[in-house]
């Protein structure tokens, strides 16, 4: 259950997002993107195929981001930055900033819009990660991010979608400062695009 802490965060970060977006428009180049998410215990292959369980650390992420590209109907590119808080078994913050490309076109999307995301980039945590400090021999306040999303919309309210998100940190087999573990986290959340 979250804590009255990380409720207040979630208000004051959606009110912030909020007072940013403003009215939709109809190109909608910028989203807001606000998600909860817990670590697991699991590679990030365990997490994908829901093979893992959770740990006691939690986060709540804000991320913004806007359109700087596109591939035809098929997909978009987008830049984000995030900022994350930890909570549990760690207590820290996080800054991301990544590249992301997002597929646009499913079958369904005349019932529900979906859109598939993938980014890569940068991740900074303030103090070492608890958690992944305890479960690998090495790691780093400055990792590489992945970040792997699943939006749904309904056609009649494009502007906002739920997310399903999964937060990668890894030293990308040893490229960052010799680092070869990682932490997953899945989260779930709310995206306004504007």
């Amino acid at each position: 259950m979250l804590d009255r802490r990380v409720w207040k965060l979630l208000l004051v970060a959606w009110i912030a997002g909020m007072a940013v977006c403003g009215e939709a428009k109809a190109d909608r180049d910028w989203a807001f993107s606000l998600y909860w998410a817990r670590l697991t215990h699991g590679t990030l292959q365990e997490t994908v195929t829901f093979q893992t369980g959770f740990t006691d650390a939690d986060l709540v992420v804000g991320a913004l981001s806007r359109r700087i590209g596109s591939f035809k109907e098929y997909m978009g590119f987008e830049l984000e930055g995030q900022v994350a808080k930890h909570f549990g078994d760690q207590d820290h913050w996080e800054f991301n900033g990544l590249v992301v490309a997002r597929w646009l076109p499913f079958p369904w999307d005349h019932v529900i819009d979906t859109s598939l995301a993938v980014g890569e980039g940068l991740s900074y945590a303030t103090e070492t990660p608890e958690v992944e400090a305890r479960r690998h021999d090495e790691t780093s306040q400055l990792l590489d991010y992945l970040m792997f999303e699943l939006a749904f919309s309904l056609p009649s309210l494009p502007e906002w979608s739920l997310i399903t998100r999964i937060h990668h940190r890894s030293g990308a087999f040893g490229l960052f400062d010799g680092v070869h573990g990682a932490s997953n986290a899945w989260g779930v959340g709310l995206r306004y695009a504007f």
